[in-house]
């Protein structure tokens, strides 16, 4: 019965995409077709592993978990590539465009002539149309910004931002290495090139309440943010949380979400983001063997885990049933830029 309730919310969801402002109806308005990113492990490392700012990473983080498993055994970005447009033709078989996501680890965090030789393989495939480059906002500058530009001036080239969260103690909670000021910094110094800037954040860090994270969405409307994106926090096999979650009194410094606890949560804050904030992702998909505490995952009601793609019907028909949409509490005069330190 609750499959069923899916794909009938699925299907009038794919019919009226009116209450939120989706990414893929961004691109559809921009290249005026479907676009698909392409997941790319281009060799980078990360200042918060190789002992620059910190070693052992974020205590959330191993990158495994979210990349594409073929990331794993694929040499090249050209055979990368490759196998991503393969793939998706046989899951998706619409997409006509693509673009080359430079996602697994830090992907400016290299000398620019490194930079320019990778971004240049990953451009001279005949399928890619252009580049979103993930990283971490201590790990760009004047330089590396410039020749991101310059690829701009021919192609789509869009840089998305680690944010995690806005708050400076969460930050440190978590081992990030640097403060919001820097991602704020980044971010702007980004936008002021006219790059499209993205910012990903983590829902539920040890600490943070549902109001801290209300909160977050007056931050991030006063930043110039593009595109967004929410996950749920997921306890990780190998990673510094998973240490952590044994104790019980850090598994009590963390929400606890049900499914419609985390769907109310994100109507919560779509209500309160500018409208014209495109929202790229609405929650984390982990596979289950990267799974410490599958607890923390959301299942239908038959056990099996619900697809990233399920949940954006089921925010659709909770702000349906509000009779609300996203920036419908949205209210600029009262935007301001404050942290928690």
């Amino acid at each position: 019965m609750y499959r069923k309730k899916i794909v009938i919310l699925q299907s009038k969801y794919q019919k009226n995409k009116v209450r939120y402002n989706a990414y893929s109806d961004y691109f559809r308005r921009r290249f005026g077709t479907r676009v698909q990113k392409l997941s790319i492990d281009a060799g980078f490392s990360c200042p918060n592993r190789d002992g620059r700012v910190a070693t052992g990473g974020c205590t959330f983080c191993t990158n495994e978990a979210f990349s594409p498993s073929y990331l794993r055994w694929v040499p090249t970005i050209t055979a990368q590539l490759d196998e991503g447009i393969a793939f998706h033709r046989r899951r998706y078989r619409s997409a006509a465009v693509y673009l080359a996501y430079f996602q697994a680890y830090s992907n400016t965090y290299a000398p620019v002539e490194v930079l320019r030789e990778r971004y240049d393989e990953a451009l001279r495939h005949p399928g890619v149309v252009g580049l979103v480059v993930g990283t971490r906002p201590d790990c760009v500058d004047g330089p590396v910004l410039d020749l991101l530009a310059d690829y701009a001036k021919e192609h789509y080239v869009a840089v998305e931002y680690g944010i995690e969260s806005c708050h400076d103690r969460t930050l440190r909670l978590v081992n990030r290495g640097h403060d919001f000021a820097c991602t704020e910094a980044a971010i702007r110094a980004t936008a002021r090139l006219g790059l499209p800037v993205g910012g990903h954040l983590i829902l539920g860090l040890p600490g943070e309440s549902r109001e801290d994270l209300l909160a977050e969405a007056a931050i991030l409307n006063r930043l110039p943010l593009t595109t967004v994106k929410f996950h749920q926090l997921q306890i990780l096999k190998g990673t510094a949380m998973e240490r952590q979650y044994r104790d019980e009194a850090f598994r009590r410094s963390l929400l606890q979400f049900s499914l419609e606890e985390y769907i109310s949560l994100l109507c919560d804050l779509l209500e309160r983001l500018r409208p014209d904030l495109v929202v790229e992702r609405l929650a984390g998909e982990v596979p289950p063997r990267f799974q410490a505490c599958s607890e923390r995952s959301f299942r239908r009601a038959d056990g099996r885990l619900l697809r990233n793609e399920e949940i954006p019907a089921l925010v659709e028909a909770e702000l349906e049933r509000r009779d609300s949409r996203q920036g419908s509490l949205y209210k600029p005069e009262s935007q301001t830029l404050e942290t928690t330190i």
